[in-house]
């Protein structure tokens, strides 16, 4: 029997356990240590609450790891009953061998961590083992609660930030972020979602790590200058992933842009630049450039002002890119009556590109390569 044939067989016995809960519970004491992992598992996806509480109380190893945590609403029953089940001390009589009989013993840590409104789940926080966790997430939160978190994550692979409150804050609210995120060496993936860097792009590049190869700056404000200064920083040469996506980088000049494309072309496999006020001009300068990024993968440019004729001149200039197999693509502008207003589209011109581009695709023999608008 190989091991996968056992992790199998592991698991639905774990899942018959919990046919009769009551009767899994009072079994704890008795139950093998290998059932002990799939039977948390199926608990915890399963809702399960009492027997996730109980099963905490007796955890035979030092180590609880939880996978991935996610802190919305749907999640919070389920927390709540393991963090009970952390506060209660093990019964001095209890027959198994696990968790030592004082409060912290076990050692409680997830890889992913999701965090919504960071204020609401502080007493989760306090349970974890925060230096476990490669992967962040923060959605609504202060920068004070993040500039005290941050310490605590300190191998960090991937940082997601999002609606962080700190417009209000000092100055030396700031520096003491970007200290924080100087202090992460292991990060590669950093994402920063409305924070206001226009014309301040350098102090971020600044204190950020050699290796990150991930970085998305949508709603940051950002400027022309601030491409410029992106275009000519070590973090260029080596980008995997990058968005640029709701900043008018392309109000004024395209010249920076098209710099830093040349820079990431060996690297580059993930663009997105939705919203970012490119029109005809600025798409067929940029072309050239983007022609050389060989291995790239997926490409967003949706909700910029492109009519019909550059489109299909842009789909002809990048089906030799055989890496490429996802583009969200705008709606051109003849299928509005408004452009960008939704309710003044035209669905049966929009049916025309559609059809349009997917025979070009198909005599260009790259039906293997998904170009979908941003309307589908």
């Amino acid at each position: 029997m190989d091991q996968k044939t056992t992790v199998t067989l592991l698991e639905l016995a774990a899942k018959s356990l919990l046919n009769n809960e009551p009767a899994a519970i009072h079994a704890l004491d008795e139950i093998p240590r290998d059932l002990f992992v799939p039977l948390f598992k199926a608990s915890f996806s399963g809702g399960h609450k009492m027997m996730v509480k109980a099963m905490v109380r007796v955890w035979p190893f030092r180590c609880l790891h939880i996978g991935s945590l996610n802190t919305q609403e749907a999640y919070y029953d389920i927390l709540e009953a393991m963090i009970d089940g952390l506060q209660i001390l093990p019964a001095q009589n209890s027959s198994s061998c696990k968790v030592q009989q004082n409060f912290g013993s076990l050692h409680l840590c997830c890889r992913d961590l999701q965090i919504d409104r960071m204020s609401a789940h502080k007493a989760i926080l306090q349970f974890l083992d925060l230096g476990c966790i490669n992967h962040l997430e923060i959605d609504q939160a202060n920068l004070n609660e993040v500039i005290t978190l941050l310490p605590r994550v300190i191998h960090l692979n991937s940082l997601s930030l999002c609606n962080i409150l700190f417009k209000t804050y000092k100055r030396r609210k700031i520096r003491s972020f970007l200290l924080c995120l100087r202090r992460l060496d292991n990060l590669h993936e950093l994402s920063l979602s409305f924070f206001c860097f226009t014309d301040q792009l350098h102090t971020l590049l600044r204190v950020l790590p050699p290796q990150l190869d991930a970085l998305c700056l949508p709603f940051c404000s950002l400027s022309h200058r601030d491409v410029t200064v992106l275009s000519q920083s070590s973090q260029a040469t080596r980008l995997r992933v990058l968005s640029l996506s709701n900043n008018h980088i392309f109000s004024e000049v395209y010249e920076p842009f098209q710099t830093l494309l040349e820079k990431v072309s060996s690297t580059l496999q993930h663009l997105e630049i939705n919203n970012c006020t490119i029109t005809d001009s600025t798409l067929s300068a940029i072309l050239p450039a983007l022609s050389h990024c060989t291995h790239l993968r997926v490409l967003s440019f949706a909700h910029n002002p492109i009519t019909m004729p550059v489109l299909k001149s842009f789909l002809q200039h990048l089906t030799p890119l055989m890496m490429l197999k996802y583009v969200t693509y705008p709606v051109p502008v003849h299928c509005y009556e408004e452009w960008n207003f939704p309710d003044t589209l035209d669905r049966q011109k929009l049916a025309e590109v559609q059809a349009q581009l997917e025979e070009m695709l198909h005599r260009a023999q790259r039906e293997d390569m998904n170009w979908v608008s941003c309307s589908e």
